[in-house]
């Protein structure tokens, strides 16, 4: 009976045995597949960061453009808007002096009539003085 307890229970032991043999190579590929999941996360991860770090360099540079393309545009604009001002004070001047120009020839021409008139009326009495001469000795 004890030989035969004995006999069964290491039979049993065996099989435990076995078992736990197989949960524990089972355990061994588990974790073997789990590192090399976890290197490949971390081979995923450094390339990610990788691009994530030339993105931030491509959007740095390309901020860095669109800067320096707007502080031009930005003193172009100024500049244009200091010609124009020049431009407008030119023109007012211009303006100006074009009104005193205008009114300069309007009294000139209103000038010129009256002498006009008066060398007529000057010539017209010439001719009476030169008739009424001609008429007396």
């Amino acid at each position: 009976l004890i030989s035969s307890a004995t006999k069964s229970l290491r039979l049993e032991t065996e099989i435990l045995e076995k078992k736990l043999q197989d949960a524990q190579k089972k355990l061994a590929e588990k974790d073997g597949d789990k590192d090399k999941e976890i290197q490949s996360l971390k081979r995923l991860i450094s390339e990610l960061e990788f691009q994530l770090t030339m993105e931030k360099n491509n959007n740095e540079s390309f901020l860095d453009k669109l800067r320096k393309e707007m502080k031009h545009k930005s003193d172009e604009l100024e500049k244009l808007t200091q010609e124009r001002t020049q431009l407008i004070h030119s023109l007012s001047q211009v303006q100006e002096e074009n009104s005193v120009l205008q009114e300069t020839v309007r009294r000139e021409c209103e000038e010129r009539c009256g002498l006009t008139a008066a060398l007529s009326r000057a010539r017209e009495q010439v001719l009476e003085l030169r008739r009424l001469s001609g008429t007396f000795p």
